[in-house]
């Protein structure tokens, strides 16, 4: 593994950067298992590197390839030889907070970047770019559903988890026809930078081939705040091809998508649980029955 002046000399070399006014910072790296600086030219954000492994470094640098033309993404700078490193352009703001409205957030989103997305050749495999492969996307729903049931464990009712369940071979149906799309995969509140109450860009894909609706869904239920009908057709009716779901399926891939927010939210966002466990009083009346 390079160390960080290593790196440095590698991408000074390469022209890519120069030493003048140069200063390295090491961020907090939030959920990612990855380790990210930025660097600064005369204490104005401009680059921000990331050293992972192999696997990932090389999806990540796939994907922003694959997008270069969508501007709420990243610039891609390099990544080395050894797909040790990557390094893109900063995107000014914070992730998590100071959203502005959903409805002005998702909007853009939609528009720049979820309408973009490219169809990839069948015979490509469902999952993870960077991790395990599926033989269908209800498999990968199924993986998604154990990890979700693991994490919640007793703080739904047996009945809550035993209706999911269900769920999820009901979705069988839809997903047994599904177009596979190349997928950010990780399109959550927590990947979002905003400034001044507006999304301004997109980080940290994960990529994934999927149903293009799983990124929708996992944006949607990425935060607590309007997570109800009216704001969910309102955000829908500006998805291509929007024409072609039933609104009984889009509220079932909604509530799949929740429950495993809520796992998740456990896990790792303990402070939006309450909110969740309220907004989830009023959605899983819309489950199935046995």
């Amino acid at each position: 593994m390079k160390t960080m002046n290593e790196i440095i000399d590698n991408l000074m070399n390469k022209g890519l950067i120069i030493n003048d006014g140069l200063e390295v910072k090491r961020l907090k790296s939030g959920t990612t298992n990855g380790v990210l600086y930025t660097l600064l030219y005369n204490e104005v954000p401009t680059y921000v590197l990331k050293i992972d492994a192999p696997e990932i470094i090389t999806a990540t640098k796939d994907f922003l390839v694959s997008y270069n033309d969508i501007g709420l993404l990243p610039n891609l700078l390099c990544t080395d030889d050894e797909k040790e490193f990557i390094a893109y352009t900063y995107i000014s703001g914070e992730t998590h907070f100071n959203r502005g409205s959903k409805i002005e957030w998702m909007t853009l989103l939609i528009k720049e970047l979820f309408n973009k997305y490219k169809k990839v050749n069948k015979d490509t495999p469902w999952g993870r770019i960077d991790g395990m492969h599926r033989n269908s996307w209800s498999e990968f729903n199924l993986s998604s559903l154990e990890s979700a049931r693991s994490n919640l464990g007793d703080l739904l009712p047996s009945d809550d988890h035993k209706r999911i369940e269900n769920l999820v071979n009901k979705l069988k149906l839809y997903h047994d026809l599904e177009e596979k799309y190349y997928l950010h995969g990780d399109t959550g509140v927590h990947n979002f930078v905003y400034l001044d109450n507006k999304l301004t860009g997109v980080i940290d894909p994960s990529p994934l081939i999927g149903p293009k609706i799983y990124d929708f869904t996992y944006s949607f239920c990425s935060s607590p705040d309007s997570l109800n009908l009216s704001t969910l057709f309102s955000l829908f009716s500006l998805w291509d091809h929007h024409d072609s779901f039933k609104e009984e399926r889009l509220i079932d891939e909604v509530l799949f998508q929740l429950y495993t927010r809520i796992g998740i939210c456990k896990k790792v966002h303990p402070h939006d649980l309450n909110d969740y466990m309220e907004v989830w009083k009023e959605w899983k009346r819309y489950l199935p029955s046995d």
